[in-house]
């Protein structure tokens, strides 16, 4: 239990499985029962993201086409509620875009250089997606500013229809991005909220073209744009945090590391679990890798053979790796 064999366990699992056959017959079966399972949590997982790329190639194409429509209506109407939905939905379209490129590089296969392949993609594209929506709220908040100081003329007839408009755009790209995994998927969810706030914008664009039609009230359409701006903050602050918890290998917030460890304390002739490390390779790949340490090494096979049932049955974790410790074998890693 060398310091490399310990650095291999924490962050490419696959290999450290590969190298420590020679450890004892109890991790020779880790490696056949967690690999195989591996292989199977990919496959179960196709179908999902063929319809998650499906549903983004689609909706790229339907923001992208009537955000050009938005952009020069925006312009005609000098409506700033339309223009900073435009760039709302620019900011989508790239989203879209790069979302479908993130999955379409995550299926790509895994290499020896690249041992979990470009699962991880997934979360930096989410991650940029953050950091855009932050953008283009800032840019939002400057320029409704600038306009409550001179409110300008706004075509509030115009304004009202290509709002409209975008509205069922915006509907129909959200119903098409929930046809795909947007709970569990870091990715998609990101696209959908990038969507929702599009969808929420055209609202308020609405509102802001009815109150200048009828009241004549211009400021209405820098007020409008600012609760945009407000809402896509929240989304980017929700986006941005879950998608740096992941890159950062943060524990994933449905597993609760102590009540794991005493699950398999409980285990007979478990003596004590160490150096247990649980993290996210993308929003819907969890891994595990522990020491756990037993009364004997005959017990190995049989306690590895409980863990890992209880791990993939209670946790739903499915790419695993352990390894076996006895009392009288000095583990030389530093526990964390």
């Amino acid at each position: 239990m060398s310091n490399k064999s310990h650095t291999h366990d924490e962050h490419t699992a696959c290999n450290h499985t590969h190298e420590d056959h020679q450890h004892s017959k109890g991790k020779k079966h880790s490696h056949s029962h967690s690999h195989g399972h591996s292989h199977g949590h990919g496959h179960s997982h196709s179908h999902g993201h063929g319809a998650n790329k499906n549903a983004l190639k689609l909706s790229f194409f339907l923001i992208a086409s009537y955000m050009i429509v938005e952009v020069i209506g925006g312009l005609m109407t000098n409506s700033l509620a339309l223009l900073s939905d435009a760039g709302h939905m620019l900011s989508d379209a790239a989203a879209l875009g790069l979302s479908y490129l993130a999955m379409t590089w995550g299926q790509k296969q895994a290499s020896k250089s690249k041992t979990f392949g470009y699962k991880r993609f997934e979360v930096l594209a989410a991650f940029i997606n953050g950091l855009a929506l932050s953008v283009i709220s800032i840019y939002i908040f400057w320029e409704a500013f600038q306009r409550f100081a001179n409110p300008p003329g706004v075509m509030s007839a115009g304004m009202l229809t290509i709002a409209v408009i975008g509205l069922l755009v915006n509907i129909a790209a959200a119903f098409i991005l929930m046809k795909g995994d947007t709970s569990e998927n870091l990715n998609i969810r990101s696209a959908f909220l990038h969507v929702l706030g599009d969808l929420l914008g055209s609202v308020g664009a609405i509102v802001a073209a009815l109150l200048i039609m009828f009241f004549g009230w211009n400021l209405a359409d820098p007020i409008a744009s600012v609760i945009v701006a407000v809402l896509v903050v929240l989304s980017a602050y929700r986006v941005t945090r879950d998608s740096i918890h992941i890159l950062m290998e943060g524990t994933p917030v449905s597993i609760n590391t102590d009540e794991l460890e005493q699950s398999l304390l409980r285990i007979d002739h478990v003596v004590e679990v160490h150096d247990l490390h649980v993290w996210a390779l993308s929003s819907d790949i969890i891994l595990l890798s522990c020491h756990i340490v037993t009364e004997d090494q005959a017990y190995h096979g049989a306690v590895m053979e409980q863990a890992q049932k209880l791990i993939k049955e209670d946790y739903d974790i499915k790419h695993i790796t352990i390894q076996m410790d006895t009392p009288g074998i000095p583990c030389n890693i530093a526990h964390q």
